[in-house]
């Protein structure tokens, strides 16, 4: 029988967060924990394993040879692990045990609302929902689904399209009333315009279809600027100015008169909403569950 020695994975996890992350700080954040910890767990890794696996100044970290060599064994035992837990859950006909998710928080509403009949249907099931708007790394964080909004997956990753929204550009009838519609994008510099900053920490563009129907962007000017797409929202009804906003996001207030859209005949499509898992998860009878759930949501929003 193999002895396997009992501080074989710690330290792990700690070293995988840094070197994904390349930061102490934001491992730390990931984890839970203090950068002290993280820094010690670290350290004391590379002093069983015998090696420098990254080096340190004041301002920057990076991996050095043996730390790159040593990553690509930890992922791979991390996957394994992975893929065990995987089976197991997936060896199971019925849904049963913790999923963890994380999503966007402009997706959290619908989530949130729909969770009351996933888990009347499942009450085995117990859900983790973790809200941010950056990419996680599903292994490294231990993410079971990851639900997200932009760009296609890794090939590597299983991606299943759950809507793909269009952009929509609204304002309060009062700042209509009040400053007039714009009649075509360009007459957004004369507006008011709220704007979504993300994780690269500048406002992305705004799009709108051209006159040949391609999409174009655009870089409106305002005084508010909010690091949560539903604050767009909230910032609109409350007559702070234009914001722009995918079309699920708006669809209620537009309904209830508390919105209007502006430049209708010059909205493109938006971003696709998938879902996102490892192929090892994506076999388990709980992720299935939850993905199922999520596309059934999505498709029943109104546009």
């Amino acid at each position: 029988m193999t002895i396997f020695p009992p501080d074989l994975f710690a330290g792990v996890v700690p070293f995988v967060h840094v070197a994904e992350a390349l930061s102490f700080r934001r491992a730390a954040e990931q984890l839970g924990l203090s950068t002290a910890a993280v820094s010690t767990a670290v350290a004391a890794l590379e002093e069983r394993v015998g090696a420098k696996l990254l080096s340190r100044t004041s301002r920057a970290v990076a991996l050095t040879p043996e730390g790159k060599a040593f990553l690509d064994r930890c992922r791979e035992a991390v996957a394994s692990v992975a893929a065990g837990r995987a089976r197991l859950a997936g060896a199971r006909d019925q849904p049963r045990g913790e999923v963890r998710i994380t999503t966007s928080f402009i997706l959290g509403p619908t989530l949130v609302r729909g969770l009351p009949a996933l888990l009347g249907r499942h009450p085995e099931l117990r859900v983790r929902l973790l809200f941010t708007d950056r990419v996680t790394g599903l292994l490294a964080e231990d993410v079971d689904v990851a639900l997200r909004v932009g760009a296609r997956a890794p090939s590597r990753l299983r991606s299943r399209v759950l809507l793909r929204p269009r952009w929509t550009t609204v304002a309060t009838p009062g700042f209509v009333a009040r400053h007039g519609a714009p009649a075509s994008p360009a007459e957004l510099s004369r507006l008011n315009c709220v704007r979504f900053v993300g994780p690269g920490g500048r406002p992305p563009p705004w799009w709108f279809a051209g006159a040949d129907g391609r999409p174009a962007p655009l870089s409106p000017g305002g005084n508010l600027v909010v690091d949560q797409g539903e604050r767009l929202l909230d910032a609109a009804l409350a007559g702070v100015g234009v914001a722009q906003v995918l079309d699920f996001m708006a669809a209620a207030a537009l309904r209830d008169g508390q919105l209007v859209e502006l430049l209708p005949r010059h909205a493109c499509a938006g971003p696709p909403i998938h879902a996102v898992a490892t192929p090892e998860r994506a076999r388990a009878a709980s992720v299935r569950a939850v993905i199922d759930y999520a596309a059934a949501l999505f498709a029943a929003l109104p546009r």
